[in-house]
């Protein structure tokens, strides 16, 4: 008996409603939106954030968890003002300086940077010598400099759009800590109370810890790479007198990257911090002085493998981070100079660009030579990071709120309390770090 015409419908296949492909074109499309902000975010996870957060775990336990809660919204804050500075003036963080303030303020603020950023390409090369040495055994001198000329063939040989879907996925490598805190099986009360329940002590290796946690996450190196990025990234999009609906368009499709970006950010420093604390603090390690120390931390998702899974999360994290740190000190010099600039220009054409990464990686390089524990140098950086940070901070939210440099765009009362926030709690955990040393 032939079918029915209800059956024939029935057994055809049903096109896809429409609630679904509008679901798939969204995601598509958020997906096109992570740049800038995403590889910043990812950054902020570098060696030296991997050191700190395994050191704050082994130290403390899960008693630090609770700054994961206030560093979010003050990075946001922070990188948000950052990226808004790039897409409303077309210029980078030095290059705003310079047109609308002082010199001595502008090479104050590229001094700093730099001075930042040679220790951070310092401490982040070391870290991935001494993972890749934990693995195959050898120093980890030898191969530092081969890790600093990978990183330099890299800027140099790269376009931007090559150099942004690369680091997308070696973000990735993060991940195996949030898998490792699971198979740890912690006291997951204990987790909740040093999350939601914050306990601050004068002690001084506290203070140390929460400077180099405030340090690594909010780093001065990212304000100057998210605002330069941002006028990178949407370059072909900028043009003279564009109408204010595509300049709103461009600030909301930024606000998202960089929530996203700080987001995975900041997840990630959670599930180090607590990997640590359910691994190397009940194991009696409270300091963490080798690469070996930090790798037992990932023991519980790779047993014997750890060395190797802890060697790809850092090697990964440090070709994320390294680039970003020389770049980031490249376009500021090179704004403050008004030189040609831009990873999408041949080093013919910016010479004075590339020169400075050059220079940086190279100094870098040879602080490593210096005899300092490579996992010590890690932590150091974070913490000069820490104190560097709160007088640019400041810089930052003048200019946000200067009519000249951002117009209507300028900082509402949300963004300008996280900012402010971000500056005071920073530059205090700094004074009272300082004040306990003397």
């Amino acid at each position: 008996m032939p079918d029915t015409p209800q059956e024939e419908r029935r057994d055809e296949p049903r096109p896809p409603r429409e609630y679904d492909r509008t679901i798939v074109t969204r995601l598509r499309s958020f997906g096109r939106e992570l740049g800038p902000g995403l590889i910043t975010g990812a950054a902020d996870d570098d060696p030296s954030g991997i050191a700190t957060y395994s050191q704050a775990g082994a130290a403390f336990g899960y008693g630090l968890l609770w700054t994961t809660i206030i560093t979010l919204p003050l990075m946001t804050a922070v990188q948000l003002m950052c990226a808004r500075i790039g897409l409303v003036s077309q210029l980078g963080l030095a290059a705003v300086v310079r047109e609308h303030y002082s010199r001595y303020l502008l090479w104050v603020v590229c001094a700093l940077l730099l001075f930042g950023n040679v220790v951070n390409i310092a401490a982040n090369l070391g870290g991935m010598g001494a993972a890749a040495g934990l693995v195959t055994g050898q120093k980890s001198m030898l191969w530092v400099p081969l890790f600093t000329a990978i990183t330099i063939a890299f800027l140099i040989f790269s376009s931007y759009r090559m150099m942004s879907s690369i680091l997308k996925w070696l973000a990735l490598a993060l991940f195996a800590y949030v898998a490792a805190a699971f198979l740890a099986k912690p006291d997951w009360m204990e987790v909740l109370d040093g999350t939601l329940h914050p306990h601050f002590a004068m002690d001084r290796r506290y203070l140390l810890t929460f400077v180099a946690i405030l340090g690594t996450t909010i780093s001065p190196y990212l304000f100057f790479w998210q605002a330069s990025q941002n006028v990178e990234h949407y370059a072909d999009a900028a043009e003279p007198g564009r109408p204010r609906r595509a300049i709103e368009r461009e600030l909301r499709s930024a606000g998202r990257d960089v929530g996203a970006g700080m987001l995975i950010s900041n997840v990630i420093m959670f599930f180090i911090i607590l990997t640590a604390g359910a691994t190397l603090h009940p194991a009696g390690i409270t300091t963490v002085d080798s690469a070996a120390d930090a790798a037992m931390a990932l023991e519980p998702l790779a047993g014997k493998a750890a060395s190797l899974v802890f060697a790809i999360g850092i090697i990964g994290t440090g070709m994320l981070a390294v680039p970003v740190l020389a770049g980031s000190a490249a376009y500021a010099v090179a704004e403050a100079g008004q030189w040609q600039r831009g990873m999408n220009r041949r080093p013919t054409q910016a010479h004075h660009f590339y020169a400075v990464i050059v220079l940086a990686m190279l100094v870098g390089m040879g602080l490593n030579f210096g005899g300092i524990n490579p996992m010590r140098m890690l932590f150091g950086a974070a913490v000069v990071n820490g104190v560097l940070a709160p007088p640019l901070i400041v810089v930052i939210l003048l200019i946000c709120n200067n009519r000249k440099v951002m117009g209507e765009k300028r900082n509402g009362w949300i963004i300008n309390t996280g900012g402010i926030a971000a500056a005071l709690i920073m530059g205090a955990g700094a004074i009272t770090l300082l004040i306990s040393w003397l």
